[in-house]
């Protein structure tokens, strides 16, 4: 048996930043295509909604709290965007440099990495990689100034939402996230090959359950 103790030097844990963002525009069978680098992103702000209780009365005492579904929310913000975008964005390009708005938004699918820091380490203990699956967005602020003595530059903002997909023994599925400093150091090299290619294969986001087959399956001897 072991006392408790508080903030050892590994036990000072936090999260910052955002960073290696990709893109995965969704096909019209859910499968996710060719993946590419989302620069410039600034901020993912996730906000899930839902899960809000409904109580039920009976014999004149609290019976019961049912809970509704919780849905995946966030904001995605940055100072650029993939072209692929845009027809998430509801824009299509009817000519070479020619783009037409409000059109039908297609689903993508997204993935970034979110810091790992602790005192013994700094910034560097490990990451998270986020998988997100999915995503619709909502039309954005665009905010353009006149370039003054302080000049600063256009920030994108989307509100995206989730459909979640199924998983086989659980709820269907927004998010995933992967822990580095916990996961196994070779499934998770496997899984980044399929996120961010290879010299054999195109970067693509596997579906839940194939991250699920992925990350569970017998480590070899």
């Amino acid at each position: 048996m072991s006392k408790i103790t508080w903030d050892g030097a590994e036990q000072k844990i936090y999260e910052t930043g955002v960073d290696h963002g990709v893109f995965y525009p969704q096909n019209t069978d859910g499968t996710y295509g060719k993946g590419v680098a989302w620069n410039g992103l600034t901020a993912v702000n996730e906000s899930p909604s839902g899960a809000e209780p409904n109580e039920k009365y009976a014999d004149n005492i609290l019976y019961a709290v049912l809970r509704s579904a919780e849905k995946y929310e966030a904001t995605i913000e940055a100072f650029t965007y993939p072209d692929e975008f845009a027809a998430c964005d509801g824009t299509a390009e009817i000519a070479a440099g020619v783009l037409i708005g409000g059109q039908t938004r297609k689903a993508f699918g997204f993935c970034f990495r979110t810091k790992i820091g602790a005192a013994s380490a700094g910034m560097d203990k490990g990451y998270k990689l986020h998988l997100v699956y999915g995503l619709t967005a909502k039309p954005s602020e665009k905010n353009y100034e006149t370039v003054n003595e302080d000049p600063d530059s256009i920030t994108f903002s989307w509100e995206v939402t989730s459909t979640p997909e199924a998983l086989d023994g659980y709820q269907p599925v927004s998010h995933i996230v992967i822990d580095s400093t916990k996961a196994d150091a070779t499934k998770l090299a496997a899984l980044e090959a399929k996120l961010y290619g290879d010299a054999s294969s195109e970067p693509t986001l596997p579906k839940p359950s194939e991250v699920a087959t992925m990350m569970t399956a017998a480590t070899e001897p």
